[in-house]
Parts: structure tokens; sequence; C-alpha cells
């Protein structure tokens, strides 16, 4: 497993989410909540499968209640890939 740092996390996410809502890259702030995103159920749960796609495992139903910020979900997804990538 490579190194995958906050900020690519941060991106990735930005990038998804502002395809996602048929926006400008630059419309979605790291800071934004995603609750206060104007994402339907169904696209959330699109989000959140080629999230773990991309990251090669499961996140826990609770990730976006803990992390529910873009920036905070990045450092989480870094973080916890590098967890994985250290123990494998």
């Amino acid at each position: 497993m490579a190194v995958l740092t906050a900020r690519e996390a941060q991106d990735w996410l930005i990038e998804k989410i502002a395809h996602r809502m048929g926006v400008a890259r630059g419309e979605i702030s790291p800071e934004v909540y995603f609750d206060e995103l104007d994402l339907d159920s169904t696209e959330a749960l699109i989000l959140a499968d080629e999230m773990e796609n991309w990251l090669g495992f499961e996140l826990s139903t609770t990730t976006l209640w803990y992390h529910p910020t873009v920036k905070d979900l990045a450092v989480y997804m870094a973080e916890e890939y590098g967890r994985r990538a250290a123990a494998a």
C-alpha cells in the first residue's frame, strides 16, 4: 500500500462531491459539513461505496458522524489508510 496524504484524500472527496452535485471543485469548501451538502441519500451511498473501493476497506457507519466535514474525513481517511498499510 502506498502512502495516502490528507490532502490527496481531501482532493479526491472534493472532486467526487463536486461531480455528484454538478458544481465546480472550487465551490466545495473543505470546511463544509456533509449535512450542508445538497446530496440525496442515494448519492451519499454511491459516494461512500466509491470511497471504500478507492481506499480498499470499509468505513464504519459512524465515520461521517465523527468526521463531519470534508477536511475531517480526509484526515481520518489518510490516518486509517496509514494504519492499515503499516499492519499489512
